[in-house]
Formats: C-alpha cells, structure tokens, sequence
C-alpha cells in the first residue's frame, strides 16, 4: 500500500498537477493539507474525478484557509474531523481529519504556524499539538499521523540553522512536542529511513530557493510501529514541487509491504545544487518560515 502526504497550498490552483501525480505515482492513501476549500466546494471541484480514479475522499475544509482532506482506495470508515478538546483561534479551524484505511487508523494533520516565538499564536500552535497527542494516544495500535507539522525535527532538517536563529519552527518548545508525539511510539518513516540524508519538503517560492536547496523538511510521515515495520521505502516526491505553478511543498511517500518503485530516495530526483557554507544564507525576508 503506498500513503503520501502533501500540502497543495490551494487544491483548486493545484489540479493540474495533482491528477496527474495521482495518475503517474498510483497511491492508495493520500493525505492533503491546505486544501482553502470547504467540503462542497472540494466535491464540486474533484469528486468526479477522484470517483473514476477509485478513490474515496473525507474532507474537512474551511474556504480560503486551511482545509484537510484523506483520499483512498484502500477503505474509508469512522470519518472523523478536528480533534477531541481542539483550541482555536479564536474558534476551531479545519485542521485535522482522520479515517480508518485498510486497518489503519490515518490523521491528516495541518498544524498551525506559530507565527512568532511566544505569540498568541505560537501558543496555540503548542496547545493544538497536546490536542493532537490525546487524540493519537486515543488509539488504535494501528496508526499513520501525516502531515504539514510546521516543525523541522532537528538542525539537519533545514538548510542552515543560523537562518532561523529567532523563528518559528525550530524552537525548542515545538520540536519538544513533535517529540511528544512521537514518544507515543511513533516513527519518522524517512529519516528511519535516510538517517544521515539531506532531505527537505518545502522551499520557499522567492529567491530561487528551490533551485538553491535551501529548504525545510517539515512534512512528515509518522507511523506506529506495526505499520512502521511494513516500510519498505520512504521518499519524497521532489519531481512534484518542479515546474510550472507547483505548490511549495513536496509529496513524502511511504510504501508499505512492497515498494513499487524499488527502496529508492530520500529525495526523487536528488538536488543538482551544492550545499552553501552555513552562515552565509538568509531567508528571504524576516518572518518567511511557511504558513
């Protein structure tokens, strides 16, 4: 069974690039963020289409922001959307859904930016995370939790440290409740994986970033440990963030029980661009961690 993850940043700006990967890498489970759709608006847009491709979908949309979305042709039951006792800001928003899928119980999670260290809403982003950890402690055994977790696990997983120095994403506190997270028994599939890999998920779209490597892995596929032990690749889909109007994330796909396309990775195609000496970079503009 392959499962992907991918932040579209806008389903209705992606469709020309998201069918076609549909059709061209034939996952079975795949989890969106930032679909910025409601549920009707996101069936009028692509039920057809999922519908002839076999899929079944479970939306949690909200128009303009946000949104989540779990398609499959691997089951679809005990839908479920947000999370039990989730903050808001100041009311609950379309961040989370979750279904059971071939046995599996899969979360498709966007988890809020942080924004600014101890701001308002970096408070939030903390306590929507202790929502999420209840939620995945709930059980079952079984369990996927894939997303956008705006959260670079460790200095490896950004290009240069020193550029984040003061930002979000990258604070101890956050990085403090992924682990949190995964301490429930939860395994980070591709660096599991690609222990000693440079690999990211998202580039900036300013500044020739993604030309230049400089990016984040923030988009995770996290899986409980029977499911961890069906892995047989993990990746990410970096062809998909190439090209003509391509969000600013890229698909991370784990193949579980066979690997179609062979133990390949992390990053599909690899990056032709030579790591830059740390310290002589900078974002593009302060405050330019993603949404």
């Amino acid at each position: 069974m392959r499962v992907a993850t991918w932040n579209v940043n806008s389903v209705k700006q992606r469709v020309p690039r998201l069918l076609p990967w549909l059709d061209e890498r034939q996952p079975d489970v795949v989890c969106l963020q930032e679909i910025k759709l409601t549920r009707e608006a996101f069936t009028e847009l692509l039920g057809a289409e999922l519908t002839t491709r076999g899929y079944e979908f479970a939306v949690h949309g909200q128009p303009q922001w946000n949104g989540v979305a779990i398609l499959s042709r691997a089951g679809l039951d005990d839908v479920r959307t947000g999370l039990p006792d989730e903050p808001g800001f100041p009311g609950p928003e379309a961040r989370a859904v979750s279904a059971s899928c071939a046995g599996i119980r899969v979360h498709s999670v966007y988890v809020p930016n942080g924004r600014t260290p101890d701001s308002e809403h970096y408070h939030y982003k903390l306590a929507w995370l202790a929502a999420l950890r209840n939620a995945v402690a709930a059980g079952p055994e079984a369990a996927l939790v894939c997303g956008d977790m705006n959260i670079a696990p460790a200095d490896a997983d950004v290009f240069d440290p020193a550029a984040y120095v003061g930002q979000t994403h990258v604070t101890p506190p956050e990085r403090a409740a992924l682990a949190d997270i995964e301490a429930l028994g939860l395994h980070d599939v591709v660096r599991d994986r690609w222990p000693e890999s440079r690999v990211f998920t998202y580039w900036d779209y300013r500044a020739g970033m993604f030309h230049q490597d400089f990016g984040m892995r923030i988009d995770l596929i996290l899986a409980s440990a029977p499911v961890a032990a069906r892995v047989k690749a993990a990746w990410v889909d970096r062809k998909a963030r190439k090209g003509t109007a391509p969000s600013d994330h890229a698909p991370v796909i784990a193949d579980l029980d066979e690997a179609p396309d062979g133990d390949i990775g992390p990053v599909v195609p690899p990056p032709s661009a030579r790591p830059a000496p740390r310290g002589t970079v900078k974002l593009p503009q302060s405050g330019a961690t993603p949404d």
